[in-house]
């Protein structure tokens, strides 16, 4: 009999291969989600419906690989090979051409477009860390094949992360999706090598994997799918607590997916030691961090976000290193990986489909933190009730005792929490109350009664009480609060944790422009001169309705258009929580849908007077900011219009970037810091004006002598554009460690 080859086993081709198609998959990913940025805006529901769909897909792979498994590994490979090629005629990658879709019907069409764009060559490519572990596998010196899934995770990071440090900033889209169908041919001849190394084995071709292993029971099943829903789940809704409670930063979305792909790498690693450790570590990790998962209110630097991403790492590695412990056999591998991407796909529908439709509020990340803590593995900790010489009254009373301190370090706590400030003794307290529950871990019950009552107490209360009086609503792009203050007689909307808008509650006060607006902001200046500038008949344009407060600048005979992509928003104004556009011009019409796209149906010269005010909390609205935007918006402007473009932003430094697009159409513009002295109503702001002439921005000048604007920074080297943008360059760390609110 012939000697088995020395490459036989080949485990450094599969990993290659499988680090290939990971990197690939995760790549892809965010640059579709680019391509897919002037349609879609960067709202961070948009990635939770970007993620859902992957995840769908890959659910459909991996149940690809397992019915592929079927059959002799010789047919698999030339199925696979063959529909690796037919899918390579849809590359390079490009946007489906799908028709706007209608006001509310986001929540399909954007899974919809992003299924079509990328739909065939994600299915084959995700099918490959189990289809390769299964060739891997088929010869029976190569070892376990469960490791090579760190591998995978490995390169689904790496790909994650190279976007936006490298293609991103270095490649334009149209050379990213070049570029990637280089990849994938590339991938497509690792497959080929990957099936000729197990064409023959020890000199016999290679059948199908017979399964001789016993039937995995119901239960097990369940459990698999459980402890895989909830870490996806809690990944997404992570995402969603952090950009949409805590802090709205940019590139934040990146993280949480980076840390849920790096938990596989311990967590299925043969040397098991640094997964019990973090499992053990976890139970401290979700009691402290988990007891946060109810905040509503906004944060003070950093330290909060790390803790939840903590808390995301410590509880995905727990629970996917307890669904590796509970494994199969080998040859019931495409089972375990298709039940896994089951558990995935639900978790993610959890999120991105149900709780956006069910709940007010982020509410599915406190559930789904009470589901890790009901699933993580007792094992993980010692059970120190089983102590030599232990008397079983002493454990009783030892136990009572620390659930009864427990209550009382919640008392205290609470009376802390009056202060929003994230100090050392809430957080001291915080870590007390964990030491009394993890006395308790072993009854389960009891600790995850500890949790609950942490939660509500650090911030369920007002969360809880937000809910109960109504103040939130939630669509498809973000969470609304509303609350009125009666001895300030106001009312503000927000979203996030961004103010959006604020009216008096006087009738003598009730139509003043305050936050963004007032009338030493850049867009006051222009919209209460518009009558002197473009006459009794200007024709006005607002792009983000907010609660409608430039509408008070308006006098009779003007023509109002408002712009706003979330019909929940308009509802504010129409049901007469906000009375700006009904008390000042009611004439006004509000246009729901993408204001990129309907303002390019404009007629030239629609306007005379146009104002962008679209950031959803502090999210980057890049594809409004590009240098085709630029020239929607001066096709819609008359030839002495003015264009307005906020650029208020905690996080990124926006100025370079217009000013750039100003420099290479040759326009004219300044900008208006406007930062109101004292404690007023009036918000600090940022309003660049453009002209086609500097003669216009002259003229309003002369009309605003009190209120000065000034030159633009220096121009950026390179103009934001559709095919070519990144915020990288343009990212205010130091802001990272500042407030939030």
């Amino acid at each position: 009999m012939a000697e088995a080859r020395p490459s036989a086993a080949g485990r450094p081709l599969f990993v290659l291969t499988i680090l290939t198609g990971s990197f690939l998959l995760f790549l892809v990913q965010p640059m579709v989600a680019r391509m897919a940025l002037p349609r879609l805006g960067g709202a961070p529901a948009v990635w939770n419906s970007a993620m859902l769909v992957y995840q769908a897909l890959l659910l459909a792979g991996y149940f690809y690989a397992h019915r592929l498994s079927k059959v002799s590994l010789a047919k698999q490979a030339r199925i696979h090979l063959i529909l690796l090629a037919i899918a390579a005629l849809t590359l390079p990658v490009s946007l489906a051409n799908l028709p706007p879709p209608a006001a509310g019907m986001e929540v399909l069409w954007v899974p919809a477009l992003l299924a079509l764009t990328i739909g065939p060559v994600f299915f084959l490519v995700s099918a490959q860390a189990p289809l390769m572990q299964r060739w891997f596998a088929a010869d029976p010196n190569a070892g376990a094949p469960w490791a090579l899934y760190s591998a995978s995770n490995l390169g689904s990071f790496a790909g994650l992360i190279a976007y936006p440090l490298l293609a991103e900033p270095l490649m334009s889209v149209r050379n990213q999706a070049i570029g990637w169908s280089v990849g994938y041919g590339l991938l497509v001849v690792l497959v080929l090598l990957c099936a000729r190394a197990r064409r023959e084995v020890a000199g016999q071709a290679v059948a199908a994997v017979e399964v001789t292993s016993p039937k995995v029971p119901a239960r097990r099943i369940v459990l698999w799918l459980l402890l895989a829903a909830v870490p996806s789940g809690l990944m997404l809704s992570t995402t969603t607590h952090l950009t949409t409670d805590l802090v709205a930063m940019p590139l934040l979305w990146v993280i949480p997916l980076g840390i849920y792909l790096l938990s596989f790498v311990p967590a299925f690693a043969d040397n098991r030691k640094p997964a019990r450790l973090i499992s053990a570590l976890a139970w401290p990790v979700i009691l402290v961090a988990g007891g946060f998962a109810m905040v509503s209110q906004g944060s003070v630097g950093l330290l909060p976000v790390i803790v939840s991403i903590a808390l995301l790492f410590f509880v995905c590695v727990a629970l996917h290193g307890r669904m590796y412990d509970l494994r199969p056999e080998s040859d019931r591998l495409t089972q375990f990986y298709l039940v896994m991407s089951a558990g995935g796909a639900l978790g993610g529908a959890f999120t991105a489909l149900v709780a956006p439709v069910v709940f007010d509020w982020a509410w599915e990340h406190p559930i789904l933190v009470f589901a890790a803590a009901a699933l993580l593995p007792l094992t993980s900790l010692p059970d120190w009730r089983r102590l030599k010489g232990l008397d079983p009254a002493m454990v009783k009373i030892t136990m009572i005792a620390a659930l009864v301190f427990a209550a009382f370090l919640l008392w205290l706590l609470y009376s802390v929490t009056m202060d929003s400030d994230f100090g050392f003794k809430r957080w001291g307290l915080a870590v007390a109350i964990a030491l009394c529950a993890l006395i308790l871990v072993q009854l389960r019950g009891p600790v995850l009664l500890v949790l609950v009552a942490t939660m509500i107490v650090q911030g369920g209360f007002q969360t809880l009480a937000d809910t109960r009086d109504g103040l939130r609503s939630r669509s498809y792009f973000g969470i609304y609060t509303v609350r009125t203050y009666e001895t300030r007689k106001m009312r503000t909307l927000a979203h996030g944790t961004t103010l959006h808008g604020e009216q008096m509650l006087s009738s003598a006060e009730r139509r003043l422009p305050l936050t963004y607006y007032g009338p030493s902001s850049g867009a006051g200046m222009a919209f209460a001169n518009a009558t002197a500038l473009f006459g009794a008949n200007a024709r006005l344009g607002v792009v983000g309705l907010g609660t409608g407060s430039l509408a008070c600048y308006g006098v009779p005979g003007q023509s109002w258009h408002y712009y706003e992509i979330d019909p929940a928003v308009l509802e504010f104004s129409r049901n007469g929580t906000f009375t700006f556009i009904r008390d000042c011009a009611p004439q006004t019409k509000v246009v729901i849908g993408d204001a990129r796209i309907e303002l390019a149906k404009a007629p030239r010269g629609s306007f005379d007077l146009l104002a962008i005010d679209a950031f959803s909390s502090d999210a980057i609205p890049m594809h409004l900011m590009t240098n085709e935007a630029m020239g929607v918006y001066l096709n819609a402007l008359s030839d002495k219009g003015l264009l307005l473009i906020h650029i208020s932003n905690r996080f990124i430094e926006l100025e370079p970037v217009l000013a750039a697009a100003v420099k290479s159409r040759g326009l004219a513009a300044a900008i208006r810091a406007d930062n109101p002295p004292g404690v007023t109503e009036y918000t600090p702001s940022s309003w660049v004006v453009i002209a086609r002439n500097q003669a216009r921005l002259d003229d309003l000048v002369r009309l605003t002598p009190k209120t000065p604007l000034r030159p633009l920074s220096p121009a950026a080297n390179r103009m934001w554009t559709d095919d070519h943008a990144s915020i990288l360059p343009y990212v205010q760390w130091h802001a990272f460690t500042g407030n939030s609110q």
